[in-house]
């Protein structure tokens, strides 16, 4: 078995796909402030996730699996030293000096770079024939962060797996909602898909021993050779996340969806059509049901929703990329319009409010 050195940029919902990597043998280093770095090279992280046949919730602790794990500001980092980099951080957080800084660096070591964040990075848009970096700069909150990355070192893991943290306990925690599977769209290279085929396969072999007996843990890494799959999350985002979003209130994503099926199945549908007239073939989309069914399991509001409601400033933008995407291709929604109108009023009111 080949083992390999990852550096997650993240340490919130990074800490999902890097305990999968532990479990299977692998070493990963989580970029994140100095009191949650200190934190987990203290007491490691702790992620709890369903499992198939089993009551509650299965808890792993980083601590004794095979795999070795470290935590790190982003000044601390040297990208040399890693295989590949995980860009696990909500998009507006890129543009914080120190991680700046980072990313600069990781583009000099020429380092093969997964996003598992719901915004795309531009350089994996670009591998999309039709679709240019300029086309969506104003999507993003600093969009000169992505034009120097080579567009074949950067690909994209559908973050479909929903995971929180609890806000009651300590930063090195995470709670597994939905536990789906990143669907990951290969390298351009050969050479640097042959290692996510290779952690695809380690995960999958994964067995955790609990306290009686061994258990097949779910949330697995899928790879994909079409670089449309990941987009299946879009559908999932407009009919659900951003719809959480109302003008005085903020709902849960399961409210948004069934509390009117045929509207969601209407924007849900249509977005895929828009992937589809971007290249994507039927099967590499998620039909609508399978959608519809999962989201009766997300009791609360989407990350968008609930940072909107705290104050933010910045979020991430999908909406705001499938309206220009769309406008390319002569496609139009009133109701994604409404969504990127909504966006815009809180995001326009909490900046008068700081």
């Amino acid at each position: 078995m080949t083992t390999y050195n990852t550096l997650i940029l993240g340490a919130s919902y990074g800490s999902l796909l890097g305990t999968k990597l532990l479990l299977a043998g692998h070493s990963v280093t989580l970029v994140c402030t100095r009191a949650t770095a200190d934190l987990i090279n203290q007491a490691g992280t702790l992620v709890r996730m369903p499992a198939k046949g089993r009551e509650g919730l299965v808890e792993i602790s980083s601590n004794g699996l095979p795999g070795k794990l470290k935590a790190q500001t982003p000044g601390e980092v040297n990208p040399d030293e890693y295989d590949l980099v995980v860009l696990g951080m909500q998009e507006p957080q890129y543009a914080s000096p120190d991680v700046r800084q980072l990313v600069e660096r990781i583009i000099a070591a020429g380092k093969p770079c997964m996003a598992i964040m719901n915004m795309p990075p531009m350089p994996y848009l670009a591998r999309i024939p039709g679709i240019t970096m300029e086309d969506l700069q104003s999507c993003y909150r600093n969009p000169e962060i992505w034009v120097d990355f080579e567009p074949g070192l950067v690909t994209l893991a559908s973050p479909d797996p929903q995971a929180f943290r609890p806000p009651e306990e300590a930063k090195n925690i995470l709670q597994v909602s939905l536990p789906t599977n990143f669907k990951v769209a290969r390298f351009e290279s050969d050479e640097h898909t042959a290692m996510l085929r290779d952690m695809e396969k380690d995960i999958e072999a994964i067995r955790y021993q609990t306290g009686d007996g061994s258990v097949e843990l779910p949330v697995k890494l899928k790879v994909f050779d079409s670089v449309f799959v990941p987009l299946a999350k879009w559908s999932m985002l407009l009919a659900g996340n951003y719809r959480c979003i109302g003008q005085d209130e903020m709902i849960p994503i399961k409210d948004a969806v069934h509390s009117d099926l045929d509207a969601s199945r209407s924007i849900y549908d249509w977005v895929k059509q828009l992937c589809i007239e971007l290249g994507a073939k039927e099967e590499d989309l998620v039909p609508f049901d399978k959608y519809a069914n999962a989201a009766k399991g997300l009791a609360k509001p989407s990350s968008a929703a609930r940072a909107l409601a705290a104050g933010a400033q910045s979020i991430e933008r999908v909406d705001c990329i499938v309206k220009r995407l769309a406008g390319l291709k002569d496609m139009h929604s009133e109701t994604v319009d409404r969504i990127v109108d909504l966006v815009e009023y809180h995001l326009q009111k909490n900046r008068r409010q700081a």
